[in-house]
Order: structure tokens, then sequence, then C-alpha cells
């Protein structure tokens, strides 16, 4: 790697100022950024500094996104496997799995990058490390029908106009990966919902199988919203077992990386558990209305714990003071069961309650903060 870094330092000057390639700096210092921990320190003001920064809370999260995308990899060969009444070993189900999913990645990052490159280079600005993390949720939360051609447009459509036009990374007021896929479920609905998309139908290199273009499979909270019963058990909907997108199927592999987010201090705890709370609590007022599932089944079907864990705790587009996360995360967590049951259009009710909480979100901490300044200045009074 010290050859490496040598390289770097002697072509650096290329790309500085009055270097011949100086107009290409920023495409120059997001890859060395990519590769190195930058050894410049800021100059002026006053600064904490510590062991953290945004290359290292990226890297922290997708490692703990990568139990879900394995565990997917391998869902999709599951689910293949079981459609078609064959059976395969585990090898041979994630190999397959891995082959469908494969493409995805590299569309996803080669758009999204591609577009943020070209942004720096027009403004003049450094590349921000931020799309490291959307650009993997960003195919693991859509169905695995989801063509190439959809993820390269929505993806380009959530970079240009949920994060860059605000002004890039840290700036965004909506998930950058949610909006993704709000775009394409209202753009093209037939691609993001029903009962063809979840289920990869065709085989890759001799693996997997190839099924009739008539199959059909649901997935838990679709035959909810059908009005039919939930044919999927709970045990194989805590183990990922179902149909579903990609990376949001196993709530084990969800608190694996819930656990490391948590461990490194990257995510809030007070989020995931508000989250959970505020689902649980109206679940279970449906539930005794009648609501044909029990309330915890709502906590482990769908995206609700992959959204809890991953993408309410986003700390760019959530509440930020302690008390602000506490409502918020319930926000998200009652209003994603209400749409699930009141409204069978969308079954899901996960993206929309977080897109709503995240609109919500810099209300609610004005509040909290408004509320504080008024508690302390009683206070004051009193004391005088």
């Amino acid at each position: 790697m010290s050859f490496l870094r040598n390289y770097l330092n002697k072509i650096k000057p290329n790309f500085e100022e009055g270097g011949k390639l100086h107009s290409l700096r920023s495409v120059f210092d997001g890859f060395e950024t990519f590769l190195y921990v930058p050894n410049t320190t800021s100059k002026s003001g006053t600064n904490i500094h510590d062991a953290i920064d945004s290359k290292r809370i990226m890297s922290m999260v997708v490692i703990a996104l990568l139990p879900a995308l394995l565990f997917g990899m391998y869902n999709i060969g599951y689910q293949n496997y079981a459609a078609a009444h064959q059976t395969g070993t585990l090898l041979e189900m994630f190999a397959y799995g891995f082959l469908v999913m494969l493409p995805k990645l590299p569309v996803s990052y080669v758009v999204g990058l591609g577009i943020e490159f070209a942004w720096a280079q027009w403004k003049g600005e450094e590349i921000q490390e931020g799309y490291l993390v959307s650009g993997i949720i960003i195919p693991m939360i859509l169905p695995v029908g989801c063509p190439l051609w959809c993820i390269a447009i929505a993806v380009a459509f959530a970079v240009i106009f949920g994060k860059e036009i605000f002004g890039g990374t840290g700036m965004n007021i909506f998930n950058v990966a949610l909006l993704a896929r709000a775009f394409l479920f209202f753009s093209y609905p037939t691609k993001m919902s029903g009962d063809t998309v979840w289920v990869a139908q065709d085989s890759i290199f001799g693996l997997g199988n190839t099924l009739p273009d008539t199959f059909t499979q649901a997935t838990p909270l679709g035959q909810l919203a059908a009005g039919t019963n939930v044919t999927a058990s709970l045990q194989d909907a805590i183990l990922g077992f179902i149909p579903g997108s990609i990376g949001e199927t196993s709530v084990i592999a969800i608190a694996i990386g819930a656990v490391i987010l948590l461990w490194t201090g990257i995510a809030s705890w007070r989020t995931m558990l508000s989250v959970v709370v505020g689902g649980s609590l109206v679940a279970f007022i449906f539930e005794q209305t009648g609501q044909s599932i029990a309330w915890y089944e709502h906590l482990v079907y769908g995206g609700f714990a992959f959204g809890a864990v991953f993408m309410a705790t986003d700390p760019v587009t959530s509440a930020r003071t302690d008390c602000g996360k506490w409502i918020y995360g319930f926000l998200i967590g009652a209003l994603a069961v209400i749409i699930r049951v009141m409204n069978p259009g969308f079954p899901e009710g996960m993206m929309l309650a977080i897109l709503f909480g995240n609109m919500m979100a810099p209300l609610i901490d004005h509040y909290v903060v408004e509320a504080n300044v008024k508690k302390r200045a009683k206070r004051m009074k009193v004391e005088d």
C-alpha cells in the first residue's frame, strides 16, 4: 500500500492549483479520500477532533448492511427454487442470488457516483462519501424483478432532485434511497408492486429455474391488502424466507446490523426503539378492532425492521434532538401501520411513513428547542 500512497503523492501536484490537471481536482480528491484518511486539519475556529469522520461512518453503515445483503442474495435463490418445487444446495441458491444481484449494485453506483463526480466537477467542490451508503441500499429495498433501467432512472432522479439541488451530502431533506423507491413506486408501479416482481424467474448459467411467465407470488403484506390469509409463518418471516424486497426480509440479519450500528454509536437507539414502540402500539390497537394479523407480525413483515434500523436513523434526514428522536420515531412507526391497515393501495407503508417523518423532523426539532428555551427562561426568571 505504500507504493500506492507514494504514487498518489507524486501525481497530486498535477491536480492542485496551477497544475495541468487542476480541472479534475475534485475527482482526484474523491479517489484519494476514499483510499486514505485526509492528512489536513482545520486551521481556524473551535473544533473537537475524534476518530469518527464521514468516511468511517459510511463504511460502518455499509458493513452493518452486509448481513442483510448476503442473506437477501440467498433468499433470491431460495424463493426461485421453492417456486419451481426444486431443491438446491445452500451454495447453489446463494450463487444464483449473487448472479441476479450482481448487476444491480454496479448500475446503482455507476449512475449515482457518476452524477456526483460530474456535479462536483461542475461546481468545483469536493466529492462527498454520502452515496456510498445510498448506492447499496437502493438495490436492497427494491423487488428482485425491478429492471436495471428502472434502477438507473430512479438513482438519477434521487441524486439530482433529492440531494444535489439541496446542496449535496448533509443538506438533503429526504432520504435519498427512499426517494428513489418512491419515484419508482409512483412512476412505474407495475415494476414495484403486485404479484409478479418478487421472485427471480430466469435461470442463469445453469443455476436457478426458469419459471412460467404467468407465475405470481404475493408478499405477506400483499396478501393482507388483498384480504386473504397470510401464508408465511412467523418463523419464516423472522428468518427471512419470504418474498419481499431483496434486503428487507430477514429480521435476524437486520438485527445484526442494528447491533453493529448501536455498538459503534453510528445510529440512535432512541429512534430505533421509538419506531418499534409506535408501530407496536398502533398495531395492537388495530388488532383489538379485528385486524387479521397479530400486532407483532407488523414488525417482521415488509420493510418495517429495515426501515427502523437503516432508514429512520439516517442522521441527515432524522430528528437531531434527543426528545425529537422519540417523537420522530414514534410518528414513523405509528404512521407505517396506519397506512398498511387503512390504505390497501399502499400495503407496505414504511416508505411513506419515513418520508413524512423526514419532512416533519425539522419542525419537531424546532419545537423541542423552543420548549427547552422557554423552560430555561422561566427557570432563570424564577431564580432572579
